[in-house]
């Protein structure tokens, strides 16, 4: 995956968080053609899954688990694959 793909992936993710929050708090303000509240509770869930099946990779981050844990909630594999890939690399190096 390269960089700007990854970019604007991660971007697409939190448009779809932020007009689920909107219009979960503002139903009225938007009229979107779809549900956005349950596509992001939708998205949320499958990044949880993910942060219990790809745990291995979570892990991975250089930074606090609790962060690489929230950026796998908002990202998926977008967060944990770069991880994953990186770790593979080093070990067959």
């Amino acid at each position: 995956m390269n960089a700007t793909f990854i970019g604007m992936s991660k971007l697409a993710c939190l448009a779809l968080f932020g007009l689920g929050l909107t219009e979960a708090m503002w139903p009225d303000l938007l009229d979107l053609p779809f549900d956005a509240p349950l596509a992001a509770v939708l998205l949320l869930g499958i990044h949880a899954l993910e942060v219990l099946f790809a745990f291995q990779h979570v892990r991975l981050y250089k930074g606090s688990l609790a962060i690489s844990v929230v950026l796998t909630l908002l990202f998926g594999l977008l967060h944990w694959k770069p991880l994953a890939q990186a770790s593979a690399n080093d070990q067959h190096d």
